[in-house]
C-alpha cells in the first residue's frame, strides 16, 4: 500500500513540474501571481507623432533623362595587314599581289551625345576615325545610319549626323558652375553592353600635360570609364550635359577610378563651329612656347616663374610682324593670364583670325604691351 502511494505522488510531482516548465516557457508573465512577487517592469517611451524614414538619394531621374540622348556607336572600316607569305621571296616572285597585303574588315565600338532633335551627334574623333560605315544604336533600340559631319582631331571630338530626327537631346551644362566634389554620372556603352551608367565625383579641372590632345582642358573623375565609354556623356545631378568621356587613366585597360573628359565649353565651341562652318578655326601666332621653370626665371631675372616662354618664332607669322621676339615671356592675351603653355594655347586658339588683341610681355625685365593680328592655325600635319 506504502509502495503504492509513493508511486502516485512521485507521478504527481512529475506533472506539476512539467506544466511549470511549459508555464514558465511559454506565459512567464503568470508565474508572479502564484509567487506573491511584483514582476520587474520594463517601460518603452512612445510617441504618436508618424513616423517617417529618410528616402536615400537617386539620381534616377537625372539618369532617366539624360539616357535616351545617348547612343551607341558601332564602327566598321576596312584595312590591310601584311601577308606572312610575303616575306619569302619565292612567293613574292610569282605572287606579287602578296605586297598589297590581306583586306579585313575591322569593327569597333564607343558612344555618342545627340545634342540636337535634328540628329547632330557629339564623339570622339578617335572612335569613328577613318570609319566607312557608322551606325547609332538609340536607346529605344532602333538602329539608324550617320554620317561624319565634322572632326577636329587636335581636341579629339567629331560631330556626327544621323539619318533621323526628332530625336531626345540632351541640354549643355553651364560649364562654369562645376566645381571639384560636385557629384557627376558617366552614360556610355562599356565593352558593348548598352547604355550603363556609373556614378563619381568631379576630382580634379584643367587637367593637361596628359599628351593626349594637343588641346588639353580635361575634367578629371573617379565615375567608372571603361572601353566603349568613350565618346559618352558625363552629366550632372540635374542631366545635363558637362562633359564628353574621352579617355582613361590605365595600365590594365580597365577602370582605376581616373577618366579625363572634355569639357562642355570646349565641346560646344567645337560642335557649333563644325554645323555652322564645316570645320573648327582657330586663332594662330606662329610661336614655339616654353613653360618657365624656376631655372628659366633665373636666367631671365624674373621675380616669379610665371608666364610662358617664347623661345621659336615662325618666319613671317603674326608674331614676328607684330614685333615679339625671342626669349619675350608672355602673361596676358586679351587681358588673360597665361600661366602655363596649355593655357596659352588656348588663348590664342580663342582668338578669332584676323582680329586685333593686346599682349602683354615681359622683356629684359620690363612689362611691354604689342599689337597682334591674330592669323588662322594651319591644319595639324601642316605644322
Amino acid at each position: 500500500m506504502l509502495r503504492k502511494f509513493w508511486l502516485l505522488f512521485a507521478q504527481a510531482c512529475t506533472l506539476c513540474l512539467a506544466a511549470l516548465f511549459v508555464v514558465a516557457t511559454l506565459r512567464p508573465d503568470l508565474l508572479p501571481r502564484f509567487s506573491g512577487r511584483a514582476a520587474s517592469v520594463i517601460v518603452t517611451q512612445e510617441t504618436f507623432a508618424p513616423v517617417t524614414a529618410t528616402r536615400e538619394s537617386s539620381y534616377a531621374d537625372a539618369a532617366r533623362k539624360a539616357m535616351p540622348a545617348v547612343v551607341n556607336i558601332y564602327t566598321s572600316k576596312d584595312v590591310r595587314r601584311r601577308n606572312p607569305l610575303a616575306d619569302d621571296p619565292v612567293f613574292r616572285r610569282y605572287f606579287p599581289e602578296l605586297d598589297r597585303g590581306i583586306k579585313e574588315r575591322r569593327t569597333s565600338l564607343g558612344s555618342g551625345v545627340i545634342v540636337s532633335a535634328e540628329g547632330y551627334v557629339i564623339t570622339n574623333h578617335h572612335v569613328v576615325e577613318g570609319a566607312d560605315d557608322i551606325q547609332l544604336v538609340l536607346a529605344d533600340g532602333r538602329r539608324v545610319s550617320a554620317q561624319m559631319r565634322g572632326a577636329d582631331p587636335e581636341s579629339d571630338l567629331a560631330v556626327l549626323k544621323a539619318d533621323a530626327d526628332n530625336l531626345p537631346a540632351m541640354s549643355f551644362a553651364a560649364s562654369d558652375n562645376l566645381q571639384v566634389g560636385d557629384v557627376v554620372l558617366a552614360i556610355g556603352n562599356p565593352f558593348g553592353l548598352g547604355n550603363t551608367v556609373t556614378l563619381g565625383i568631379v576630382s580634379a579641372l584643367g587637367r593637361n600635360y596628359l599628351g593626349v590632345n594637343r588641346f588639353e582642358d580635361f575634367i578629371q573623375t573617379d565615375a567608372a570609364i571603361n572601353p566603349g565609354n568613350s565618346g559618352g556623356a558625363l552629366i550632372d545631378t540635374s542631366g545635363h550635359l558637362v562633359g564628353i568621356n574621352s579617355t582613361i587613366f590605365s595600365q590594365s585597360g580597365g577602370s582605376l577610378g581616373i577618366g579625363f573628359s572634355i569639357p562642355v565649353s570646349l565641346a560646344r565651341n567645337v560642335f557649333e563651329q563644325i554645323v555652322r562652318n564645316g570645320e573648327v578655326t582657330r586663332g594662330w601666332l606662329g610661336i614655339e612656347p616654353m613653360p618657365v621653370t624656376a631655372e628659366v626665371a633665373r636666367a631671365l631675372s624674373l621675380a616669379r616663374a610665371e608666364g610662358v616662354l617664347i623661345r621659336g618664332i615662325q618666319r613671317g607669322g603674326p608674331a614676328e610682324r607684330a614685333g615679339l621676339q625671342l626669349q619675350d615671356v608672355v602673361m596676358e592675351i586679351g587681358g588673360k593670364s597665361t600661366r602655363d603653355v596649355p593655357q596659352l594655347l588656348a588663348r590664342i586658339a580663342e582668338l578669332p583670325p584676323g582680329s586685333s588683341t593686346r599682349i602683354s610681355v615681359v622683356r629684359s625685365g620690363q612689362l611691354v604691351e604689342v599689337e597682334v593680328t591674330a592669323g588662322k592655325r594651319p591644319p595639324p600635319e601642316l605644322q
